[in-house]
């Protein structure tokens, strides 16, 4: 079974940088191939969550700076939150501030209340998608820009006239890009046209077979062999809450069951083999590369137990 393995974590839930990079700092010493945080600006739930929320791209460029061999991303940036053309500029930056290290994940946004508080504009989802479009095809313009050449673009909802397209990330043509989520029409198509890895987060096994699917048929219609472009890596999320007991994987999974806006999620509960099983599920149906969402920064045995107990039962370069 080769299958690369993250840890994709939620601050917006109450963790402030401290606590990141600790967390970053032993996922990296623990062999995860990745640390991946959301972007969000508010929790979830009824009460609010101490310290409060810390930016994701400002966080990712100060971990950039004190780690030095796992790969840092966001699953994933909201469209809503940042103009195209500096979004590609902070991201190519921080991607030369860890030498190479970063991972775009995108998304069209959907947490209504985060916007409301923040005073972030949130117009409806057809929008919202076409948002999204036009940020993919300028982020990636702009990273695939020649150097001394400038980049020009005309959309419906972001014009860029002669930019400079600078700086350049170290990775060529730029960043992976990721994008992912449980639509059936318009998330496949963005993802086979610009994208290089499709995420199905945190549902059934069954689900994301029929994800992937849609998503390969997508890249049929739009013709992504012809463009010469390697074919999409296929990725999962799975919540996790094991233990070395039952009463202490019932613990961890406590949180699991409060009040969310999250849509319903499959996650693991019980023992290190029970997340390897899910994980050979997963395998056997294409997925290369698994995200796992651990919840509470404090409790660092939960990482550390799947840094000992499940990665060394995997193949995949991690």
């Amino acid at each position: 079974m080769s299958v690369r393995v993250t840890v994709f974590t939620e601050p917006h839930r109450g963790a402030d940088y401290d606590d990141q990079l600790r967390f970053a700092r032993l996922a990296e010493d623990g062999g995860f191939e990745a640390f991946f945080r959301a972007d969000h600006y508010q929790a979830m739930g009824d009460d609010p969550a101490l310290p409060g929320p810390t930016d994701a791209w400002l966080t990712l460029a100060a971990l950039a700076r004190e780690t030095s061999r796992i790969r840092l991303g966001t699953l994933v940036t909201s469209a809503t939150f940042r103009l195209p053309g500096p979004l590609a500029v902070m991201v190519a930056q921080v991607d030369q501030m860890s030498g190479g290290r970063v991972e775009l994940g995108i998304g069209a946004g959907w947490y209504a209340r985060e916007h409301l508080s923040y005073g972030i504009p949130f117009p409806g989802t057809t929008e919202r998608f076409d948002r999204l479009a036009e940020q993919l095809e300028v982020i990636t313009g702009l990273w695939g820009t020649p150097s001394g050449e400038t980049f020009s673009f005309t959309g419906q909802h972001y014009r860029l006239t002669e930019a400079p397209a600078l700086p350049k990330p170290v990775q060529t043509p730029g960043p992976p890009v990721i994008v992912g989520g449980r639509g059936p029409k318009r998330t496949p198509e963005l993802a086979a046209r610009y994208a290089d890895e499709f995420n199905v987060p945190f549902t059934g096994v069954t689900q994301t077979a029929e994800a992937y699917e849609r998503v390969r048929e997508a890249g049929d219609r739009v013709d992504r062999a012809g463009t010469g472009r390697p074919p999409l890596v296929l990725s999962a999320g799975i919540v996790v809450a094991i233990g070395r007991t039952d009463a202490e994987a019932r613990r961890r999974a406590a949180p699991l069951h409060a009040k969310s806006a999250l849509p319903p999620e499959d996650p693991v509960v019980g023992s290190p083999e029970q997340l390897v099983d899910r994980i050979g599920e997963f395998a056997a149906i294409g997925t290369e590369r698994v995200h796992l969402r651990l919840i509470d920064f404090e409790d660092l045995d939960h990482l550390e137990l799947i840094a000992a107990e499940v990665l060394p039962r995997l193949d995949g370069v991690r």
